[in-house]
């Protein structure tokens, strides 16, 4: 990355919290660095990461690479290679800007017309594009692989989400472990998330350093059920006190 951006990866089971906390992550970024230029990326299919910060996406990055596909599909090549080339300008068209940072939403997992040309472009224009930036914040699907190959390769720190359940452990122990073949990092942590029982964390074998435990928070709930974004969060509310001291932890905050 020409400017040193820090690249930092949410990854962990679903249903432990991971889009909350990632979505915590830009928050306290934009609120502690309004300089700074902070690039949000979601890639997970599920497209969670927008509701939780509140953005409203009309375009992904895998309608910009179906629309490609399509046309070499039916045989339209020059099509396809002005839309290839055009990816670079369109790739703007997806990205939504924010108060204080901006987003992209890669969208479904490859599937369908899965052409590899287009999807590596894609990924370099998706290195081109966050070279822009000082901050990336990658909210993945459950694993690392995915966002190795549909992402970048390269990210500054990683950290592992579970909750106090052995399967969530297990996962960030395979996802670490997978990690570590597959892409280059320099720091790497655990949270440990909705802790109904604070004394047995210390008794949970997590693969890596454990940064923080948040207890489960009620205020993030009813946050949540009422359909608010992560910006709408008290400022003293125990999701953002816990990630906030694991980014410190961390040397990002």
């Amino acid at each position: 990355m020409e400017n040193n951006a820090k690249i930092i990866t949410v990854a962990g089971k679903g249903g432990v919290g991971k889009t909350s906390i990632c979505a915590c992550i830009v928050r306290l970024l934009a609120e502690k660095y309004p300089e700074k230029k902070i690039l949000a990326i979601d890639a997970d299919p599920a497209v969670g990461l927008s509701v939780a910060l509140g953005v409203d996406v009309k375009l992904t990055l895998d309608d910009i690479r179906m629309s490609i596909v399509d046309s070499v599909e039916n045989g339209e090549t020059r099509e396809a290679l002005e839309l290839l080339s055009e990816a670079r300008f369109r790739i703007f068209d997806a990205l939504v800007e924010m108060p204080g940072f901006a987003f992209l939403a890669i969208g479904r997992p490859e599937s369908s017309g899965c052409y590899c040309k287009v999807n590596s472009y894609l990924k370099e224009v998706i290195g081109l594009l966050a070279g822009s930036f000082d901050y990336v914040v990658i909210d993945g699907e459950a694993g690392i692989e995915q966002i190795q190959r549909r992402v970048m390769e390269k990210v500054t720190h990683l950290l592992l989400i579970t909750d106090q359940s052995k399967k969530g452990v297990q996962v960030i122990s395979t996802i670490k472990s997978v990690a570590d073949e597959l892409i280059a990092y320099e720091r790497v942590g655990a949270i440990i998330n909705r802790v109904t029982n604070p004394e047995l964390v210390g008794l949970m074998e997590a693969p890596v350093e454990i940064l923080t435990a948040i207890p489960a928070d009620g205020t993030f709930a009813a946050n949540d059920i009422r359909g608010k974004s992560v910006m709408d969060l008290p400022a003293d509310s125990v999701m953002l006190q816990g990630v906030r001291e694991a980014l410190q932890k961390i040397e990002i905050l």
